[in-house]
């Protein structure tokens, strides 16, 4: 077998997971575009790429992103998250990661999302806030919402 040269894989991650540069053009899309609410990356099924699952339509809501992430198998997100600052200092807007790993997940797959996750990140350029969630309660909308106020300026 001839050898790849990390040079021929611009989006490659640490444990042999290659991003699919067609999430890379929708996630830049996305950001400068916001033509989307949301996008979901999983793993394809051979576990070697990450690859864009769903790109919400921009009416779509939080609730909507919650349910488009599956209980019992591991998913990357990203969600566009507008909201007011108290005190009138107006409307904001913060692209908010999510790495969905719940309980309900095999381990493996655990295991993939979590170690791919720095890697994924570093491909998505642009991401300021980011949420690991095992289980509903942790991507709860009020939960989210008061850690990206926290962190937002």
């Amino acid at each position: 077998s001839q050898a790849i040269q990390s040079s021929q894989l611009p989006f490659c991650v640490k444990a042999g997971v290659q991003v699919d540069s067609e999430l890379v053009s929708a996630f830049n899309e996305f950001k400068l575009k916001k033509s989307s609410r949301y996008i979901i990356a999983k793993m394809n099924e051979d576990n070697t790429k990450v690859i864009l699952e769903k790109n919400a339509p921009k009416s779509a809501t939080w609730e909507d992103f919650k349910k488009d992430l599956p209980a019992n198998d591991c998913r990357y997100g990203v969600f566009d998250l507008e909201f007011e600052m108290a005190g009138g200092d107006g409307l904001r807007a913060k692209l908010v990661f999510v790495l969905w790993s719940p309980d309900g997940a095999r381990i493996k797959s655990k295991m993939l999302y979590t170690s791919t996750k720095k890697d994924i990140r570093q491909s998505l350029v642009g991401i300021t806030n980011e949420v690991q969630a095992t289980d509903a309660s942790e991507i709860d909308y009020q939960t989210v919402l008061e850690k990206v106020m926290k962190d937002t300026k």
